[in-house]
């Protein structure tokens, strides 16, 4: 597969809203087209639903949990449609992952990635479903205490389009084994994934109703979830200004709430480093994903005494990655998801201009590639001698657009890293044990790499969320689980 072109000529895919295991058509009658961002054909054809929609979805999640047969099912149950989930995905891999590389016009290879992380993570919460339990507890006199965990309920599902499978993922996975339902809001952008994951489900065994899809406006589907008094509670992945709106039109109702947020993350480069090393570290944590990556290291802090070696690598490297079709094994970066993103990262380029950071590669305007007149296409950026006063330094971008900062000692870069109102991720570069611990300790992040870069989703034990407004929650991990069951405490009398 060294070069195959992304096109939609030969079929357009179409789904309506999938709702207690039937496709349904929206009550408006209205749809939506999805365009690739490489070719600007059309790609996939989707329901544009509205709350009348989310409403019939919602009851029947809302019916299916309360009836009890689903939410009260034996674990073994749960465990034996999870494992097979798994099976299911791994046989389907490279279909999965060429729709998803037609979407979001992410390198191929990378796409085979996401889908068997995410084989991996159904295969965890496989696991995690035979051991929820609670705990007993010795009281005086003749009263017996225990705990229960129960699942939450009804959830609503609401996730971007960066990474539709393996963020889908991390929320149905402990839905079901914990005994929720659910109905997912996927975005317009890439909903194909979704869609394929939940047949997947149902040919695994998952009886309907439990796991439901409509498709739509964020600001008319994914507001119905979150305003519902039915839905229990909400698992949403996207940016800061949304999860605020969440937060805020969850209120009413108390909903449980995780959101995992954006971010603008500190990768930190200490003078005893592995430099190569580090640079690989740097190049893969910005331009991952052509940048659109929630954790993404976006921020370059780089030791004064190797700055200008190390920004002279590093722009000799970026100089240098495959721009092109995702489809060729050689690619490292696509298109960025569409107009309106690609505006985003414009501006933000302006930006870093107007305020006087030092653009040393790459720049503003539409990067052609031979073969994709209408891809939207940007040069990997960098600016140098950037202040954290600046926007680039300060607000999440969402692409190729790297800042670089300079720092004196190990005071001096803890300060730079934790000068940010988001605290998702960092990462570290050093030989030196104790600067990595105390540096780790130091920043306010939910995920520390050190000596490394962009791992978490590898390891489905290990849990993920953010520190200040980069999140609420974890996902995956135990953590994960725990963040779809209910406590509850019981006292018994006896004799």
């Amino acid at each position: 597969m060294t070069q195959q072109t992304l096109s939609s000529k030969t079929q357009i895919r179409t789904y309506q809203n999938l709702i207690n295991g039937a496709y349904v058509a929206p009550v408006s009658g209205e749809n939506y087209t999805r365009t690739s961002p490489l070719t600007g054909e059309d790609l996939v054809q989707i329901a544009w639903s509205n709350q009348v929609d989310a409403d019939n979805a919602i009851q029947v999640a809302r019916k299916v949990f309360d009836e009890g047969k689903w939410s009260n099912s034996a674990p073994k149950n749960r465990h034996d449609i999870l494992r097979k989930t798994a099976d299911l995905i791994r046989e389907k891999s490279q279909a999965i992952a060429t729709t998803i590389c037609q979407e979001v016009a992410r390198p191929f290879n990378m796409c085979v990635m996401e889908v068997l992380m995410t084989a991996d993570i159904f295969d965890y919460f496989a696991g995690l479903s035979l051991d929820i339990k609670g705990e007993a507890i010795t009281q005086e006199g003749n009263i017996i205490g225990m705990t229960v965990n129960e699942p939450v309920g009804v959830v609503g599902i609401i996730t971007p389009w960066n990474f539709p499978l393996v963020l889908v993922a991390w929320k149905i996975a402990p839905a079901i084994a914990t005994g929720c339902t659910m109905v997912i809001k996927p975005s317009e952008f890439t909903p194909s994934s979704t869609f394929m994951l939940v047949e997947i489900l149902a040919e695994a065994g998952l009886p309907p109703g439990i796991a439901n899809i409509v498709t739509g406006d964020g600001a008319v589907v994914g507001e119905r979830l979150v305003e519902s008094p039915l839905v229990d509670k909400i698992a949403f992945t996207g940016s800061t200004a949304v999860g605020k709106n969440i937060m805020a039109k969850a209120a009413p109702t108390l909903k449980r709430i995780s959101l995992e947020l954006g971010g603008k993350s500190p990768n930190i480069i200490f003078p005893d480093a592995d430099l190569p090393q580090a640079i690989m570290g740097a190049i893969g944590g910005i331009y991952l994903n052509s940048g659109q990556v929630c954790q993404a290291g976006s921020r370059l802090l780089i030791h004064e005494s190797i700055k200008d070696a190390v920004v002279e690598q590093l722009v000799g490297a970026s100089q240098t990655l495959a721009i092109g079709n995702p489809m060729d094994v050689n690619t490292f970066m696509g298109p960025v998801i569409n107009q309106r993103q690609f505006e985003r990262v414009q501006s933000y380029i302006q930006a870093g201009i107007d305020e006087g950071a030092k653009l040393i590669t790459g720049g503003v305007g539409q990067h052609s590639v031979p073969g994709f007149p209408d891809g939207l296409f940007i040069k990997p950026t960098i600016f140098d001698d950037v202040s954290s006063t600046m926007k680039i330094a300060q607000e999440e971008i969402f692409g190729p657009v790297l800042a670089v900062m300079t720092f004196r000692d190990e005071a001096e870069a803890l300060a730079i890293a934790n000068d940010s109102m988001y605290g998702l991720t960092a990462g570290i570069w050093t030989k030196n044990i104790d600067t990595a611990f105390r540096m780790a300790k130091g920043i306010r992040a939910g995920t520390i790499w050190i000596n490394t870069y962009h791992t978490s989703g590898l390891e489905p034990r290990m849990p993920y969320g953010g520190f200040k407004q980069s999140g609420i929650g974890r996902e995956v991990g135990h953590k994960g689980l725990e963040e779809y069951l209910e406590t509850k405490s019981v006292h018994i009398k006896v004799g």
